[in-house]
């Protein structure tokens, strides 16, 4: 087991040891999945990097020194080793105990793989086609030590950041119907009733009530860990509570006695939370400043400017390695999925959404345009030079989105635009679409977030000069996520939604696409589908060469299966003054309250 201290600088004391933390989280997305095997509609920063990571180890950590790189100390994995025909990776299992006293050990790991293998299309992260499909054999050597043999060489870096980065692995505890032990972790054969136990021992996963999830902490499933913290409990009114694991033995071990999530119902609630102080009986350490309460712009989204809650907080920005947008569903059964399936709509749609002008009157400078399926910030080198150049494919331009609606069968000189050239042919609308269709959407989005409200009824109102008229209506977040959910046509699933915004989008190891635009991928919640789109990321996942990740994202960019949204930091933290040990920041998101501690002041 390791401890180490922090190392002081500037006018800093020794660390405290003790004390509580409360942070109060933004709106609309309460944990909602405790079993670390989370399917797409809960995948979500909240719901994994907020709340499972700190009780349950992934394979391999990313991040915790603020870099978008594996950080080998805090992994369970030690570093890969590759055979000479890049065909079979070992990876060796450090000892670490589970809180039951259990050692970590190749059956561990093996017990997620075989799940992902049986039940791969109810985790979010799931592609098929690769990990562990992609797998030819897998196996253990031993106690400590796990290989896998690849159907053919792919990147090593892709290997190691997309899809090995998958796996969290599971105690032998788990391995159990509700008739006894069971062997999942050799075989495949008892994975489904082993799956079917734990999903009963986790509840109902679209439920809003709280009422199974107090049940949480004292469960023999769920309490047992192997991250720094466990689960001491889950209220009913949604506070959840974190104690430090005795028995963790990887590094860092918590300072303070306890870690406190409080829930907020908009960013008006959290910002009074906090201007309260970070001192009484009901107060608030971390928070985060709503970027519609920042009070003078920035120039940098990356350092912030002036806090308005200084000097009881300090403002830490944590810009992560993320791209936004909203999805459109392209399984819904009606004639809004028809139209989504149109490129000239799509691009219409983008011409409409002004995120230069955005960045700057919305979100004060605290944000960035996100031209395609790449992150801009942090800057990297893999950023198309087209797109690093600013040569954006579809920039803000009503007009050509007007022109582009026009030149594919729509009147637009009312809107909604109605369609009068139905049919597949040159300057038709499209198949599906009939004569008379008015170009009418709906546009759900998350409750309590003015930026956003903003953001979306500006959209809303230069979507109309083009003929387009977007419907809008807020739902509070962990609804919308779950009725607008990855869903195929049927009696029981209608599948009805149509585009579907939650503030967010998706956090990358390494952008090569295939989570989230390769046909029936776990991330891809409107089921885009596009041979082209699956060759390039076919092509980015075997190779190295900079200039295929460049071509993918291009292609991206042109046929905007989503609509891109200005980005911006997942939080514009405020933290106390007198807590130290919380940066650097995590460009993944994943947060460590484990380093965080108290000092005199």
């Amino acid at each position: 087991m390791t401890s180490s201290l922090p190392v002081l600088t500037g006018d800093d004391t020794r660390p405290h040891r003790g004390g509580t933390v409360t942070w109060a989280c933004a709106p609309g997305f309460p944990p909602a999945v405790i079993f670390p095997f989370t399917p797409a509609e809960r995948m979500g920063t909240r719901n994994i990097y907020e709340f499972q990571m700190l009780m349950y180890r992934p394979l391999y950590y990313f991040g915790s020194k603020g870099t978008p790189e594996v950080d080998y100390e805090q992994s369970i994995g030690e570093p890969p080793r590759w055979s000479d025909d890049g065909l079979t990776v070992r990876i060796r299992i450090k000892p670490w105990k589970w809180s039951n006293g259990e050692t970590l050990c190749a059956d561990n790991v093996l017990f997620w793989v075989n799940l992902m293998k049986v039940k791969g299309d109810r985790y979010g992260e799931y592609v098929p086609g690769y990990f562990p499909d992609n797998c030819t054999d897998y196996g253990r050597d031993g106690e400590d030590s796990v290989w896998f043999t690849f159907d053919k060489p792919y990147s090593r870096k892709w290997v190691l950041m997309n899809q090995l980065s998958t796996i969290t692995p599971l105690p032998r505890a788990w391995d159990r119907t509700a008739d006894g032990p069971a062997n999942a972790s050799r075989g495949l054969t008892d994975v489904a009733s082993v799956y079917d136990y734990l999903m009963a021992e986790q509840g109902d996963i679209v439920a809003e009530s709280n009422q199974h999830r107090t049940r949480w902490a004292d469960s023999p499933v769920w309490s047992v860990v192997d991250g720094p913290w466990r689960l001491k409990s889950y209220t009913l009114e949604g506070v959840v509570t974190f104690v430090p694991n005795q028995h963790y033995s990887g590094p860092n071990r918590p300072y303070v006695d306890e870690f406190r999530q409080v829930p907020t119902m908009s960013d008006d609630e959290e910002y009074r939370m906090l201007q309260a102080g970070p001192r009484g009986p009901d107060s608030v350490q971390v928070g985060y400043l709503p970027l519609s309460f920042t009070t003078e712009p920035t120039d940098d989204p990356t350092r912030g400017g002036a806090n308005p809650l200084a000097p009881d907080y300090r403002l830490v920005p944590q810009v992560a390695f993320c791209i936004r947008y909203f999805c459109l569903n392209y399984n819904n059964p009606t004639v809004a999925g028809r139209i989504f399936t149109q490129t000239y709509f799509r691009q219409a749609l983008q011409c409409t959404l002004d995120q230069d002008s955005a960045v700057r009157d919305i979100y004060h400078g605290y944000a960035y345009r996100q031209n395609g399926p790449v992150p801009m910030v942090p800057a990297t080198d893999l950023v198309s030079p087209r797109q690093r150049a600013g040569a954006w494919p579809l920039p803000f331009d009503p007009d050509r989105a007007r022109r582009l609606l026009q030149d594919n069968g729509w009147d637009t000189s009312t809107t909604p635009a109605v369609c009068v050239r139905p049919g597949t042919g040159p300057g038709a609308a499209g198949a599906g679409i009939p004569a008379g269709t008015r170009l009418s959407v709906l546009l759900r989005y998350v409750e309590g977030r003015p930026a956003l409200t903003r953001l979306m009824t500006t959209f809303q109102r230069d979507a109309a000069t083009a003929g387009i008229e977007i419907r809008l209506e807020e739902v509070y977040g962990s609804v919308l996520v779950a009725e607008d959910a990855p869903c195929v046509p049927s009696p029981d699933t209608p599948c009805r939604w149509e585009m579907c915004c939650w503030n967010g989008g998706w956090a990358y190891h390494h952008p090569t696409g295939e989570i989230l635009f390769r046909t029936d991928a776990g991330g891809n919640f409107g089921h885009w589908s596009d041979p082209v789109t699956d060759e390039l990321i076919e092509r980015t996942v075997t190779s190295d060469d900079p200039a295929v990740l460049y071509e993918y994202q291009d292609h991206i960019a042109e046929q905007v299966p989503v609509i891109f949204t200005p980005n911006f930091p997942i939080r514009l933290f405020e933290v106390s003054s007198d807590l130290r040990g919380f940066e650097p920041v995590n460009p993944f998101g994943m947060i460590n309250p484990e380093n965080w501690y108290y000092v005199d002041q």
